[in-house]
């Protein structure tokens, strides 16, 4: 039986974009892919809105990945056999004016902590984001700016996924988040997300790989 975490921000949570609660676990990706794989691995998920991956949060240590997943690693009883890496998003916020040189060094920061407990790991880029989002609740947070970063940020993703020996995820290959707030995923696309990784992982078992 492998084990496989899934570590991510509000869309590994499972946030519902049409009215902010979090979808059951048989309708958000993370609970379909562990019900999915439920024979031959277990599933760990730990997902949490607004956490940004490579800038400290202001609202805390368990919404800032380079704090937080370190010690959450070293905690974990379990010995893992593939992490899911899913954050950055949150990082393109227009309070945050990140710049694409922090992204690389915090996701490489990630990558190193990640490979002290296996060598097997999945990076996910960071959602692209759709002009929705510049008509809702989330345009406190993201602007134009946060649209255009979102589509060139994936670049430093898949760089480093090639020099880390990293598996590649690209959910923006196959899906776009909600017409409700250009942000999150719908009920469709998240089982979509579920189908494909599934498949995915499946394949990589498979090949001996994991």
């Amino acid at each position: 039986m492998k084990t496989i975490l899934c570590y991510g921000d509000s869309n590994t949570f499972g946030f519902n974009p049409l009215d902010g609660s979090q979808y059951d676990e048989e309708a958000r990706w993370s609970g379909i892919l562990s019900e999915n794989l439920s024979s031959i691995a277990k599933v760990i998920v730990d997902g949490l809105n607004n956490r940004t991956g490579f800038v400290n949060n202001p609202d805390g240590f368990l919404y800032s990945t380079q704090r937080h997943f370190p010690k959450f690693l070293s905690k974990l009883e379990d010995s893992v056999d593939l992490i899911i890496l899913s954050v950055g998003t949150n990082d393109l916020q227009f309070k945050y004016d990140i710049k694409f040189s922090a992204v690389e060094r915090g996701l490489e920061n990630l990558i190193n902590i990640t490979q002290n407990k296996t060598d097997n790991v999945i990076l996910i880029p960071p959602v692209i984001l759709s002009d929705n989002i510049l008509n809702g609740y989330f345009s406190k947070q993201f602007d134009e700016t946060s649209i255009i970063k979102s589509k060139k940020v994936g670049k430093a993703y898949k760089k480093l996924a090639k020099v880390y020996n990293c598996k590649l995820f690209d959910i923006n290959d196959f899906a776009s988040p909600s017409e409700a707030d250009g942000l999150h995923y719908d009920r469709a696309a998240h089982k979509l997300i579920a189908e494909k990784l599934t498949e995915f992982i499946k394949t990589l078992i498979n090949k001996g790989e994991i």
